[in-house]
């Protein structure tokens, strides 16, 4: 083990359990809040069903509470939150369980949030720990952004040191990716760090364009920094002082071919002292590309609209994912074989410290039939989504050979539960992706889809002033009044997708909408269409007030998510250290925080 100093201290096993005994509390009644369908506001009148307050009050209340302050920061006249602190103002009826009070909804919410509830390792402390004080940090002429989106380097440059770092406390050279979709952490960590990573994806598509990109990524980082070489830990042995007038120009001309770096959205962060490993350059540029967020979709049409459509809030990784994937791994396309993984190993070499691979990768996979030469390694995943996130902390805690594991979900929407109301025939699995721990097991606990859906939401985007794209949401919610009215559809399963930033009018909408759905818009003549406008406009609030009840509740979910893997890798034996860690800046990267744990080294 490399020298280093002593691990942060992290809430032990006990300690964990009774905060989220005291977040259970809170969300047993605030869940219905977040399972509701926003679609089905008015027909299911959920204003009224959950809520016993004006909508002017509710939306004042939680003006209020961002006034006071960032979400994320610690609610007034609370210390650090300790086991089973609770005390907060009455929220909800005991009668009706309906919601009473806005602003102690928010101060709860505020306060089980990650950031506040006691359970993160700051992110420097833990840099500071692994690679010891006297320790420089290595590489700082090599950036992501050269070769990447602004978002994808402030992921790619957090988790790449933190990796490197656990790595050289370990004296670990061997890396796995999971779903490892186009390979820039893969790349980036092999490049600059000089580890030997196996990329694994379950997209042929997603392999074969990572292994083209590394290519050309590996010539054009030789001709961008010449002389550069670093050892296991990262430490730069010799760089280069400089490149060429002429070979700078040629790389930047590249560089959007080789890395594919036009950003599929525009994101917008502020600058944040928490986040120190990327410049303030960047954070300035990642501002930038957000300033105009509010005009972007960033849901695909597939990502089921009906179950949840703030699609201006959802972070672009929740969409990709979600749009590319509906199994564990990252990508569309299965292996051939019937079990879902290909029947070849891969076996790295010195010309080739980057190896992506195909594989389907469940709770259950085999790593030595996947990679020949593993040895001890660290096993990471960069918004892994849906269930591959905690199969991620399953595959780590059954190989002896994998001492460390560094893992960031995303898509909890698509994450299976196994007490949630669905058949069992129809869904035999027995490793679910939720819950994971023994006491959530034990008491059965079940989030709900919707909930999960809304657990994707980045609330820290609404606090910079991107808002709530309460129109578009209006629309759908009275499209479904119209739809349930004249035809006697209650459910409707199809999606209606970005037909509002097509339409010139709610007329439009509606009519392009009905069409799409298979349904004979003619029948409506335009007074009739209009008349369920007026009616439910002056009730626009009450769909604003709602959905901003969900956002605030959003961390809370997520929170839950996270503390449940957390503390499943406290109740594995041969596990020494397991750690929360916030990686990212949450309005770049909203799924910013890295699940963590180290085993007995040997």
């Amino acid at each position: 083990m490399a020298a280093s100093g002593l691990l942060p201290v992290t809430p032990d096993l006990p300690t964990l359990r009774a905060k989220l005994q005291g977040l259970l509390r809170f969300l047993g009644d605030a869940l219905a809040i977040a399972n509701a369908h926003t679609v089905d506001f008015y027909t299911e009148s959920l204003w009224e069903e959950l809520v016993d307050l004006a909508p002017e009050a509710a939306l004042a209340a939680l003006q209020l509470r961002r006034e006071a302050g960032p979400w994320d920061a610690q609610p007034r006249g609370h210390a650090a939150a300790g086991p089973g602190v609770t005390n907060f103002p009455k929220i909800f009826s005991e009668t009706s369980q309906k919601l009473v009070s806005a602003e102690a909804f928010a101060l709860a919410a505020k306060y089980f949030s990650p950031q506040n509830l006691g359970i993160c390792t700051p992110f420097e402390q833990l840099l500071i720990a692994l690679q010891g004080k006297e320790q420089q940090r290595s590489g700082e002429n090599v950036k992501p952004v050269d070769f990447m989106n602004m978002k994808k380097s402030h992921e790619v440059q957090a988790m790449s040191e933190l990796i490197s770092s656990i790595a050289g406390y370990y004296g670990i050279k061997q890396v796995i990716d999971l779903g490892s979709g186009k390979g820039y952490l893969s790349s980036f960590l092999s490049l600059k760090y000089g580890l030997k990573v196996y990329g694994i994806d379950s997209s042929n598509t997603n392999t074969h364009g990572a292994k083209e990109r590394n290519r050309k990524l590996k010539r054009r980082w030789k001709s961008h920094h010449p002389q550069s070489r670093l050892d296991v830990n990262g430490t730069t042995l010799q760089t280069s002082r400089g490149t060429t007038e002429q070979s700078e120009m040629n790389y930047r001309a590249d560089i959007e071919d080789v890395c594919s770096i036009r950003p599929a959205n525009k994101d917008k962060t502020a600058t944040s002292d928490c986040f120190p490993a990327v410049s303030d350059s960047v954070i300035s540029n990642i501002r930038k590309q957000m300033e105009h967020l509010c005009t972007q979709p960033h849901l695909e049409e597939n990502c089921l609209e009906n179950d949840f459509s703030l699609i201006n809030l959802f972070p672009i990784n929740e969409t990709e994912a979600a749009s590319s994937s509906k199994g564990p791994s990252k990508g569309k396309e299965m292996p051939e074989t019937s079990h879902g993984r290909r029947n070849t190993t891969a076996k790295s070499n010195d010309s080739n410290i980057y190896s992506p691979l195909t594989s389907f990768i469940t709770a259950d996979s085999e790593l030595h039939s996947i990679i020949e030469d593993l040895e001890d390694c660290l096993l990471v995943g960069l918004h892994t989504c849906g269930d591959l996130a905690p199969n991620t902390l399953r595959i780590f805690a059954s190989n002896s050979e994998i001492k460390g594991v560094c893992s960031v979900g995303c898509c909890y929407h698509l994450l299976s539960e196994e007490f949630e109301n669905q058949p069992k025939d129809k869904c035999p699995q027995e490793k679910w992706g939720f819950p994971m721990s023994c006491y959530l097991k034990e008491e059965k606990w079940c989030c709900g889809r919707n909930a999960r859906m809304s657990a994707c939401l980045a609330l820290e985007r609404v606090e910079v002033g991107q808002g709530l794209p309460t129109e578009s949401l209006f629309y759908r919610a009275v499209l479904q009044v119209i739809i349930k009215d004249c035809y006697g559809i209650t459910k409707c399963e199809q999606h209606v997708g970005k037909i509002y930033s097509k339409s010139s009018s709610f007329l439009d909408y509606v009519r392009k909408s009905l069409r799409k759905l298979g349904l004979d818009d003619s029948k409506l003549p335009e007074d009739l269409i209009m008349d369920y406008y007026q009616k439910y406009k002056p009730r626009m609030n009450e769909l604003e007030a709602f959905n901003m009840l969900k956002v605030v509740l959003a961390p809370c979910i997520e929170t839950l998510i996270l503390l449940d893997r957390l503390c499943y890798l406290k109740e594995q034996e041969d596990v020494t250290w397991s750690a929360l860690v916030k990686l990212f800046d949450p309005v770049a990267s909203p799924r910013c925080y890295a699940v963590l744990a180290l085993k007995k080294q040997e």
